[in-house]
């Protein structure tokens, strides 16, 4: 073996033991692992147009494998940008001579990665002790569907487990209805997790559904709330992508699925969906982090969701869990006119934004996708809008970029209680106001 394959084969080995490493597509008959060691996240500040347009030139130098968490759209948001070790000095030379300011976010992000997957081993071992879920970690797909279980049985009264399709690599769709019974209800359909990084979605989602389970009886407004309508909630949308976040890239977003005629795996799912499918803000580069797919609906995983949405045929409002940048949505995200609710819709979304900061002062900027943020086809509360459920929103939950989608677990809770009294405002609007 030579001196250079001995390095590289330990390095490799220490990025399995830790579980925090990127796997390259294969080229010719190898894989390489490759760690996330020296990755730096940069802050971008931009000031006008032209800075936008050549950030926006830099995202398509693929060479340098840039892995942009904030996406440069307009000088009114700051961009945060993946860069790997050997692109730096390009990148940082690129900024400075087009006189971009910048700011390192994250210096070492295998550092932050270690150290997130270090507390999690402490954690679990503190739980297995315990035999209970803690509901402030980070958690495997397995441990999630786990406590799924033990929610519906703890819980039979009110929650029941429903499965509505399967992953890509044929892993179960698992929804928890709450229900106290009648037949086709009015629902409020609630989903999570469809970026798999995204993880204090997931964890949050877990934290709402033990909420809503346990405080039926107790807490007159999910009391109400349970006692007129139906919540279906899917805590872990992307599987195979959560499931590969914590096997080999922890910075994965996308699905799993193979491409056709490209070595590049897996699909943007909130770029799939069928409302405005293919235009802005959507790749169709299979190994763009934004890929549409080759059609509307070809991910399993989305066309499980709308095929249940239709079925079901009583739905009354949509709301799905992003991280992060603290945005509470509504449409447009594929055109930038105005929805045709959208005055209710803004003033629900700033009552429910007024909501979240009350408990720890979190703020949230309100307003539809493409005005808040950027253009974006085939999302999902577009699809849902347009399908007729009035009551679209998209959240996108802590923080605003100093941990992005590494935020620690110590903040888990807080997200969630604060997520839960936005969601309870927009759900009690709801139901005094669906028909």
């Amino acid at each position: 073996m030579t001196e250079h394959a001995q390095k590289w084969k330990g390095e490799s080995t220490r990025c399995r033991r830790l579980q925090t490493c990127i796997r390259k597509p294969p080229k010719g008959d190898h894989q390489r692992v490759l760690c996330v060691q020296k990755h730096q996240v940069l802050r971008i500040k931009i000031k006008n147009e032209e800075q936008v347009r050549k950030l926006q030139f830099l995202e398509t130098l693929e060479h340098l494998k840039l892995d942009f968490w904030i996406n440069p759209s307009t000088f009114s948001r700051p961009v945060d940008v993946r860069v790997p070790a050997n692109s730096l000095q390009a990148v940082k030379v690129f900024l400075e001579s087009h006189r971009i300011e910048y700011s390192i976010l994250i210096k070492d992000l295998q550092a932050v990665l270690d150290r997130e997957k270090q507390e999690m081993v402490a954690s679990q071992q503190t739980e297995r002790s315990s035999n209970t879920f803690n509901y402030g970690i980070y958690h495997s797909l397995s441990s999630i569907y786990e406590e799924l279980d033990n929610l519906a049985s703890e819980y039979s009264n009110v929650v029941s487990k429903l499965q509505i399709g399967q992953s890509y690599e044929k892993r179960p769709l698992y929804v928890l209805k709450f229900s106290t019974g009648g037949s086709n209800r009015p629902a409020i359909w609630i989903d999570a997790g469809i970026h798999s990084r995204e993880w204090v979605t997931q964890a949050s989602a877990m934290w709402i559904a033990k909420k809503l389970a346990s405080d039926y009886g107790n807490d007159p407004s999910i009391t109400s709330l349970l006692d007129k309508m139906d919540v279906f909630l899917l805590p872990v949308t992307n599987p195979d992508g959560y499931e590969f976040t914590h096997t080999t890239n922890r910075m994965w977003r996308k699905t799993r699925s193979k491409n056709a005629g490209s070595l590049c795996i897996g699909v943007d799912p909130n770029r799939n969906w069928d409302a405005g499918f293919g235009g802005p803000g959507a790749s169709s580069n299979p190994c763009s982090d934004s890929y549409r797919g080759p059609s509307a609906n070809s991910e399993v995983e989305v066309k499980s969701v709308v095929d249940f949405i239709k079925n079901h045929g009583n739905v009354v409002a949509f709301l799905t869990l992003h991280s992060y940048s603290q945005l509470l949505m509504y449409p447009y995200g594929y055109k930038c006119t105005q929805p045709a609710d959208y005055a209710e819709l803004d003033a629900l979304g700033k009552a429910a934004a007024n909501a979240i900061q009350s408990l720890h002062g979190t703020t949230f900027t309100v307003g539809s996708i493409c005005t808040t943020i950027y253009q974006a086809s085939g999302g999902s509360i577009d699809w849902s809008y347009d399908y007729g459920i009035k009551y679209s929103f998209a959240f996108e939950l802590r923080d605003t970029g100093r941990y992005g989608f590494l935020l620690p677990a110590s903040q888990i809770i807080p997200t969630a209680e604060e997520t839960w009294l936005g969601l309870k405002t927009i759900i009690e609007h709801v139901r005094d106001n669906a028909h």
